[in-house]
């Protein structure tokens, strides 16, 4: 069985709802919803979009995810309650940070929505983070110094794209390109297009247009990993790490 064939009849019977009750909500037959339970057919996008609407399930956690190993409360909700990603809570409700290793960065792209993908990343609790969804991205290349490669970003996610704040530096995650971490400049209004500049000057801005781009995570802070040798990069060294990091925060505030 399917993803999706097996994620309807999860839905349709956490609900409570009979195949045909299920039916008469999406106007269709009650055959079509035994089809696509049964995998003989897979539905159209257009039935797609009314089952994401009907049960506030965003559409690729609905194709590639497996909801019944999901806590659907521990699903980020946007807009009219409408899910937009999975995010991981420990058994206190605590919002957990994914850590994207370096190696599964070339993956996010297609598990980003995905739960499965989610729940196999490293987690790590921030008590000094702020308030919002945070997850930790790995750095490539000298193109935003200081941070250096082998770094680690934490950003905040930006729900509304009406919230990106020009100047600041943004973890972005566009279809073609997957994560880019650059400083927004400029949103050309007539292109529709958002302005990306490397604080490295010899390294071109360039435009990415607002319609390829499915994720903003706004910079939170860094860390620094180059201490260690590969060998040692693992979540004990990095909360280590984040511990020393909290103390000088705390230090920095009370000067």
């Amino acid at each position: 069985m399917s993803k999706i064939s097996s994620n309807i009849r999860f839905l349709r019977q956490l609900r409570g709802l009979s195949q045909e009750q299920l039916a008469d909500e999406l106007r269709i037959t009650r055959s079509r919803v035994g089809g696509y339970e049964e995998a003989r057919n897979e539905p159209p996008i257009d039935l797609l979009i009314r089952l994401s609407e009907y049960f506030h399930i965003a559409i690729d956690a609905l194709v590639r995810g497996d909801l019944k190993k999901t806590n659907l409360d521990g699903l980020m909700k946007v807009g009219k309650n409408r899910i937009l990603f999975p995010i991981l809570l420990d058994s206190d409700g605590n919002d957990m940070v994914e850590l994207i290793p370096l190696k599964a960065s070339a993956g996010y792209l297609r598990g980003y929505a995905d739960p499965d993908y989610i729940e196999k990343l490293p987690q790590m609790k921030l008590p000094f983070l702020p308030t919002g969804k945070h997850r930790a991205f790995p750095i490539k290349g000298d193109s935003m110094p200081p941070i250096r490669e082998g770094s680690f970003v934490i950003g905040k996610y930006i729900e509304r794209v009406e919230e990106v704040k020009l100047g600041h530096t943004y973890v972005v995650v566009t279809k073609d390109d997957g994560l880019s971490y650059k400083r927004i400049m400029h949103y050309h209004k007539k292109e529709g297009a958002f302005e990306l500049h490397s604080d490295n000057k010899m390294y071109q801005p360039y435009k990415v247009k607002a319609n390829e781009i499915l994720e903003f995570w706004e910079y939170t802070c860094c860390i620094n990993m180059n201490q260690y040798d590969d060998s040692e990069l693992n979540l004990d060294s990095i909360m280590n790490m984040l511990k020393g990091l909290k103390v000088e925060i705390a230090g920095i505030k009370k000067k």
